[in-house]
């Protein structure tokens, strides 16, 4: 590139900026997650994990900021607004409400959601295709066919399966509806339990005890913070506990295939690499997690009545003990 001498200093910058490659000039992700907790500071660690794996580092090329809404929705809508108008080339949105915040606040900046079970529902997106808005990301939406499959593999004879839920939680609302649907197809029937408080929890478990197989637990917020106590009725009735979150099997239940969330964070570090790089949220489709594993708690199944075959065993990525 040719510079001529009569170029003014602030011309001559916007010259050379010009000429240096993407990756080499600085750019500016902003990150907000609703509350910190470990899987959620996994998918903020594994978002910068992947920004500096494709070259950019905070401190380097990379301006970096992040703000956690300590679980305050109105926190979290201040912290969009003051991102939006700092003007960053990417905001990362970590769980459904942080990430409303911040799709309801701007429809130009580059939104990318991570850690949102159902971004339709909680209407991100219109659809699982590319949004042609400013909004894609990566859900940790769970695959409620292997979720069930592993029920047959601790319960090989379960045909009513039990679940304790919020029924004011969307997503859990959500993966109700779809193992109605599903649980027919292989020979077993949904039996639900309310629990709209986490105080409720335990009466709503034993509730169905005598009715049920097995109690599955989604990601339910009230259910994962009460968990102990589903864990006591799941072993003075001796009725197995399987979750969908791997921490829950460290705290009582038999098995868990589950997120990992570094790796979702990685992935989608990976979507906001591509938007850097020059990428448009709005070709990009919507993803959900690359990688589940397998959590198996034999002292926990001992408890709840049932023994673990050793090919399960052997297949956890995780034995607790």
């Amino acid at each position: 590139m040719k510079f001529s001498p009569w170029m003014t200093m602030g011309a001559l910058s916007l010259a050379l900026a010009a000429a240096l490659p993407a990756a080499a000039q600085e750019k500016s992700v902003a990150i907000t997650a609703i509350v910190e907790h470990p899987a959620l500071d996994s998918v903020r660690d594994g978002v910068q994990d992947a920004l500096k794996a494709a070259g950019f580092e905070a401190g380097k090329n990379l301006k970096w900021q992040y703000q956690s809404a300590q679980g305050n929705t109105g926190t979290a809508a201040q912290i969009a607004r003051k991102f939006i108008g700092d003007k960053p080339d990417a905001i990362v949105a970590i769980a459904t409400p942080s990430a409303q915040a911040v799709v309801a606040a701007t429809k130009t900046v580059p939104v990318v959601f991570s850690a949102v079970t159902d971004p339709v529902a909680a209407k991100l997106v219109a659809n699982w295709e590319p949004s042609h808005t400013n909004v894609t990301g990566v859900s940790d939406l769970l695959a409620l066919d292997k979720q069930m499959e592993l029920v047959k593999q601790v319960v090989p004879n379960a045909k009513r399966v039990g679940m304790v839920y919020n029924p004011g939680e969307a997503n859990s609302v959500v993966v109700v509806k779809q193992l109605k649907e599903l649980l027919p197809t292989m020979g077993m029937t949904l039996v639900e339990a309310s629990a709209p408080r986490s105080v409720d929890v335990s009466s709503a478990a034993r509730s169905l005890i005598g009715k049920v197989d097995v109690i599955y637990t989604n990601t339910d917020n009230n259910v994962v913070s009460a968990y102990e106590s589903l864990v006591k009725v799941g072993q003075d009735a001796k009725l197995p506990l399987i979750a969908s979150d791997t921490d829950s099997v460290k705290r009582g239940a038999i098995a868990a295939l589950g997120i990992n969330y570094r790796d979702l964070g990685e992935q989608t570090g990976r979507i906001v690499v591509r938007i850097l790089n020059g990428e448009k949220p709005g070709d990009i489709k919507p993803e959900t997690s690359t990688k589940v594993e397998l959590f198996v708690n034999p002292g926990a199944a001992e408890k709840q009545g049932v023994t673990l075959s050793q090919a399960l065993i052997d297949s956890a990525a995780q034995v607790v003990k």
